[in-house]
């Protein structure tokens, strides 16, 4: 029996009814009036009718009805919803509160007497009954255009299974945020689809059998530890969650399998950022118009039909109460007091909570940044060691001697006509500060380096599979990517089978990609001639002006022309830098459209890639870059700036959780990619030019202490929540880091042995000094280095553009008739004169060998601790073994305890049959 109620044509709540004694079959199929439609199961309600008469009914026909009638509900409800739905925009719909709900929980609640804390319904997390967790927020302008494509995209929406409500903003009316909620069964549903891993068993943790000897050992280590102080960089245990996921076996979600898995509590079993990754991969699959292409909420997203589209954090990331007596509020508010708190800038970070608050993929990143610091401590402390070296023999090193002392010996000038002449002892502070930089242990930190980049990778190769195991990526799989809608749109015409899943889709030919390709790869080497030639441009620059300022009217200037020259070259190689930075992205972006990637990942790696490139060889082009831009943090304020302004003098309102993190700033379009290649561009400058400067390590280790947590509080507080995304490993920059280890070897070698003074000296103690034959290169073995590192230069041989106007008569009385200049040549009187002496001839040779011994020798060094250093540690191995063996005896264990307990409730019902398994 149908009863039809008094809702309007295409909008009415059927119900199937019959007289009976009150026996539920427990499936109900319901039009809400609103518009949502359960499709997961029918109930039947079975009522006594008041009024009619009383009769035996048949059920079974009835639930036949009920099938036959699910098979086409979606097909009705979208012809009623395209027929008789009025526009989902209208304010008509929205609830007296500023609320509009789609879904009937509040009204059954209130009729079944079910209270819910009051917490839920004020705190912004929940719908209005304040049982339903918000999933999702999207939001739109009701005056935006795009009102069709959405009420199509939210209807499908429905027709999902997933729950909505709507809401206007408290500041403007005319913001509209939808809230989406997802029922069990559509997250069952899509769980299995996703293969998202969940909890079955706790684990059996592995211990490796120890021998006597070590166990005595570790007792002694033990009892001594007592005596020490608590390490004050481990976290307190008490205060961090017990996260279970990590404590226990996964395996992929299966609802026929679902009595395996640990399910306390059906509303808690996915945790929050799972529920909002499963919710937006359904809203990237939902239809928004009639067609193949016109899918997807990040389509939405571009053509400005929706404004913004995020998960919820967890509540405020502040308490009124202390965190050490209350407790923490949420997750977030953890994560603010424990990591992104700077008074915790000295503790490590709790990994295991920042990737169940924002995924696999940012916990990642942090992991790898805290790894990369920690490893900078014994860089850090070697590169002061060879600068404390420098500082002690200062004072006794021969050449800074030298160099101070010599009075008598007139330098030429360093630049045509207006440079004057000038005194050797004049650089005596150039000389013991390149001291401190360039000296004996130089060679050894660059070697040490080298050494260290290669340890670096590896032992983050055996960090990475702990953390892989830990949080159960190991066997881990990316999703067969979609295909990127610029790809299909361009290239729908031409198809071909899938070998995968067997299903026609776009193919680019090879000669249409490989010509795309060769576009690309001429347009990066483009724009790195450009910034080449930008860096050439600032030498001439600086060549030109010196002279220029030399002869300027203004004596201050005139005096100092070398400061004002280097001065206004830094300032030009700036302003060029901050212009080339706006262009890349620009190219870069241009450039990656072109090649037509297939799917998000190739494009993300192309981008990146590009980018990399660029930024690296801009940076590095000049060791002058000052930048610094708060960014974000200024924009926030600036926001909550103006909503105090648009509320005026009004009292303090409090806003509800989706309004504060609309008003927050999203995550960067590119996802991690600033963040990664602010750390791999100082990753390059400390080991690529480490030769010349031994305290970058040192500052890099003390910029990350503060990066670390300057990260974390822009993701706990002035960012919106990112979607919880899933990852192996940090993705291309591995290799990146890996190419700059090898480039860092070869410009170290080239550093020392083409920039230094390392090599010459060690040609002259060897070869031409006082110790020449006796194997010796110590201080007293570079008497006399400086005279034999300088040639003589006949002034009068001056061309007359180049001629000095000064005659040097201010040194000694009268014009001078030679000066000295720093290399290897003959006098003016020789039969060559200015050709290269023997002694050049050394050198070179020496630094050409120099160059291919260090390469090699570092080269194999590198390789032989790759090879030895395995990736996955031995007993992490161990333990994968023994669990994989465990799964499967627990898998069989829980098979046959469940046939057992069948057996048995047979046996009770009288169904037993024989020669039944087990």
């Amino acid at each position: 029996m149908v009863r039809h109620s008094s809702l309007p044509p295409g909008r009415r709540s059927i119900k199937m009814e019959a007289s009976s004694s009150g026996i539920t079959n427990g499936k109900t199929k319901v039009f809400h009036p609103e518009g949502g439609v359960d499709l997961q199961g029918y109930q039947l309600d079975m009522q006594i009718l008041p009024d009619g008469p009383k009769s035996d009914v048949d059920f079974s026909e009835i639930l036949n009805a009920i099938q036959e009638m699910a098979k086409d509900v979606n097909i009705l409800f979208d012809e009623l919803e395209a027929v008789n739905s009025p526009c989902k925009d209208d304010d008509s719909l929205l609830h007296p509160g500023n609320l509009t709900s789609t879904s009937d929980d509040a009204s059954r609640l209130e009729a079944g007497g079910e209270t819910v804390p009051e917490k839920n319904k004020s705190n912004g997390l929940y719908f209005r009954d304040g049982k339903c967790r918000i999933d999702y927020i999207l939001v739109y302008r009701k005056s935006n255009p795009q009102t069709e494509k959405r009420e199509v995209f939210e209807r499908n929406i429905r027709a999902e299974g997933l729950q909505m409500e709507k809401e206007s903003s408290l500041i403007n009316s005319d913001i509209i945020f939808v809230k989406l909620h997802a029922p069990w069964e559509v997250l069952g549903r899509y769980a299995e689809q996703m293969n998202v891993r969940m909890p079955f068993r706790r684990k059996i943790y592995y211990l490796p059998r120890r021998y006597k000897f070590m166990s005595r050992i570790d007792k002694q280590i033990s009892r001594f530890r007592r005596w020490l102080p608590k390490k004050p960089m481990r976290l307190d245990k008490e205060t961090l969650p017990d996260l279970e996921e990590n404590d226990c076996y996964t395996a992929p979600f299966s609802q026929q399998r679902i009595h395996h898995f640990i399910i306390h509590n059906k509303d808690t079993f996915f945790n929050n950022a799972t529920r909002s990754r499963i919710v937006h991969h359904i809203l990237q699959r939902i239809k928004y118009e009639e067609g193949k292409n016109k899918i997807g909420l990040n389509r939405l997203l571009t053509n400005g039909s929706y404004e913004a589209a995020f998960p919820l954090h967890e509540g405020s990331y502040r308490s009124k109460n202390s965190i050490r007596t209350h407790g923490a509020e949420n997750h977030r508010h953890l994560l603010y007091e424990c990591w992104a708190s700077w008074g915790v800038w000295y503790k490590y970070q709790p990994l295991d909570l920042v990737r169940r608050y924002f995924g696999e993929k940012i916990g990642l990143y942090f992991a790898w940044l805290g790894w990369y610091t920690g490893m900078l401590f014994p860089a850090a402390f070697i590169g002061l060691f060879v600068f404390l070296y420098g500082v002690i023999t200062l004072d006794h090193c021969q050449v800074s001697k030298e160099v101070c002392q010599a009075t008598d010996i007139i330098m030429c000038p360093v630049c045509d006509k207006y440079c004057p002449f000038m005194r050797l002892s004049d650089s005596c502070v150039y000389a013991k500060v390149t001291h401190l930089f360039d000296n004996g242990a130089t060679v050894f930190f660059a070697v040490f380096m080298a050494v260290w980049a290669t340890v670096f990778l590896e032992f983050w190769k055996r960090r990475r599979a702990v953390i892989a195991y830990d949080w159960d990526l190991i066997d881990w799989e990316e999703e067969e990517e979609e295909i990127r809608p610029q790809f299909e749109a361009k290239y729908s015409k031409k198809e071909r089978m899938n070998p995968i899943s067997g299903k026609p889709e776009p193919y680019q030919a090879f000669a249409d990609k490989c010509s795309r390709l060769i576009v690309s790869a001429s347009g990066i080497f483009f724009m790195i001639c450009v910034v080449i030639a930008a860096v050439f441009g600032i030498v001439i620059y600086r060549v030109v002006t010196v002279s220029t300022f030399a002869a300027f009217k203004w004596a201050l200037i005139r005096n100092n022309s070398q400061v004002a020259t280097t001065g206004t070259a830094v300032c030009i190689n700036f302003c060029i830098i901050m212009l080339l930075n706006v262009l890349y992205e620009k190219v870069a972006l241009l450039l990656t459209n072109l090649e037509q990637p297939r799917t998000e990942s190739e494009w993300e790696n192309s981008f990146t890639l590009k980018m990399f490139l660029f930024q690296f060889v801009n940076l590095n082009s000049s060791t002058f870059y000052i930048a610094f831009f708060l960014g974000r943090l200024i924009q926030n304020w600036w926001t909550r700036r103006k909503v105090r302004q648009e509320r005026g003098p009004e009292r303090k309102i409090s806003f509800p959780q989706w309004e504060k993190d609309y008003n927050l700033q999203p995550m960067n379009a590119y996802g991690l990619f600033d963040e990664y290649l602010e750390m791999i561009l100082q990753f390059g400058f400390t080991t690529i030019f480490v030769a010349a400067f031994p305290l970058a390590p040192l500052l890099a280790l003390l910029n990350n202490i503060i990066e670390i947590r300057l990260d974390a509080y822009k993701f706990v507080t002035q960012w919106r929540r990112p979607l919880a995304s899933r990852a192996k490993d940090i993705g291309i920059w591995y290799g990146i880091l890996e190419g700059i280890g090898i480039l860092s070897v070869i410009t170290n070698a080239f550093v020392i042995a083409i920039t230094s003074d390392f090599i010459p000296r060690l040609v002259y103690a060897y070869k031409y000094g006082p110790c020449a034959g006796q194997g010796e290169a110590g201080q007293k073995c570079m008497v006399g280095y400086v005279n034999a590192s300088l040639s003589v230069f006949q002034i009068s041989d001056f061309e007359n553009r180049s001629e000095p106007e000064s005659d040097g008569s201010e040194f000694s009385g009268s014009p001078l008739k030679y000066c000295r200049y720093r290399d290897y040549r003959d006098p003016p009187h020789s039969l060559v004169p200015y050709g290269y002496t023997l002694q050049f001839w050394h050198v070179l040779a020496a630094r050409l060998a120099f160059i291919i011994v260090f390469e090699h020798l570092v080269f194999c060094i590198k390789h032989l601790i790759s090879y030895l250093i395995p990736d996955l540690p031995k007993d992490l191995r161990d333990r994968m073994r023994r669990e994989k063996y465990l799964i499967q005896e627990m898998m069989y264990e829980a098979e046959l305890e469940r046939l057992q307990k069948e057996r048995k409730e047979r046996k009770k019902n009288g169904k037993a049959h024989h020669n039944e398994w087990p």
